[in-house]
């Protein structure tokens, strides 16, 4: 018998003594405390109870677990590409460690601050904004008393979402057309893809008319939890529409925004690469040129794998490092958080 499982049969035993004597005192028959065996028994008795009790959760759970283990945990052996003068020959072990090199000459770049910039510019007006709008159509959409207009209204407003990024940046080129394009047309011949200054407003507001319709259903969600007798109550009061939603409809999905928030934050730096990558044009080129294309740039175009293995491992750990200041506050101030 192991020196653990002595400890444990003797605490067991000591904590039958206890109870016997309080039963003795008591005069009632001694009844052993399962719960408290079972908790104190080894751990691979706990873990096989575990598993023989939810055998059936965790197979039906076992093909998502392991997708998530095979595409987002066993590619991270390929973050000490990052820290590796890189050899294709020599597999991704191969090649001298060069610890920081890739990271110094990323801060060192002329263009580091260029790009810095315009990721954080992009990034947040779409956060900002991508994440506003859905709250103000969810309160809207709720205030519509009729099911048939409500349902008609998420169908319109969501089913952008559905449609793919390059047939969203083709419309956009339609559009912005200069002197033919439904609004292009207003800005004569001078061309807003062209302009680095206008790439910014359009990148965000495409992306907000894309996918507020299909953020917004998670708030619908949550103010469709919303007790009725609330509304009643505060319409006998005299409160009208506005009143409604600022002190029902707002504190009822104030958790969810806390929550939405907090992970939104945690891709600070996580411009899509797509539709930049599409949108972008030598004209544009100093304001549309972000991490996410810098990095194809360097990685693919160029094959310095390394390097954009630096630059990308960079760009998570500042999303890393915004994810758990932002859980921090929220979990400070509201006692809303993901952990």
């Amino acid at each position: 018998m192991s020196a653990q499982s002595a400890d444990v049969s003797a605490t067991a035993r000591a904590h039958g003594r206890k109870v016997a004597a309080v039963a003795k005192k008591t005069g009632s028959d001694s009844i052993p405390d399962n719960e408290w065996i079972a908790r104190h028994q080894p751990w691979y008795k706990r873990l096989a109870n575990h598993f023989r009790r939810y055998w059936e959760i965790w197979t039906m759970i076992l093909p998502a677990v392991g997708f998530v283990l095979l595409f987002n945990y066993v590619p991270m052996y390929g973050i000490q590409l990052a820290f590796r003068d890189y050899d294709v020959t020599k597999g991704l072990t191969g090649g001298k460690w060069v610890g920081t090199e890739y990271f110094e000459q990323f801060f060192r770049d002329p263009l580091f601050g260029e790009i810095i910039r315009n990721t954080f510019r992009i990034s947040l007006w779409t956060l900002v904004m991508g994440f506003i709008a859905p709250i103000i159509l969810a309160l809207l959409i709720n205030q519509i008393a009729s099911p048939k207009v409500k349902g008609f209204v998420q169908t319109i407003t969501y089913m952008p979402h559905f449609i793919s990024t390059v047939v969203i940046v083709s419309m956009i080129n339609i559009f912005l057309s200069p002197g033919t394009g439904l609004l292009g047309r207003f800005f004569g011949r001078t061309s807003l893809m062209g302009d680095p200054k206008a790439f910014t407003s359009i990148y965000w507001i495409s992306e907000v008319w894309q996918h507020m319709g299909w953020n917004c259903i998670i708030y619908l969600a949550a103010l469709s939890s919303v007790d009725t007798a609330l509304y009643e109550a505060a319409r006998i009061d005299g409160a009208g529409r506005l009143q409604l939603i600022r002190y029902v409809d707002i504190p009822t999905i104030m958790p969810t925004v806390g929550v939405l928030l907090i992970l939104n934050m945690g891709s600070i730096l996580g411009v899509g690469f797509e539709k930049v990558w599409l949108m972008q044009n030598t004209l544009n080129i100093t304001a549309s040129e972000v991490i996410s294309t810098y990095t194809y740039r360097i990685g693919i175009l160029d094959t310095q794998f390394s390097y954009s293995t630096a630059i990308g491992l960079f760009n998570s750990l500042v999303n890393f490092f915004f994810l758990v200041i932002a859980n921090y506050i929220a979990k400070k101030t509201s006692d809303t958080s993901i952990f």
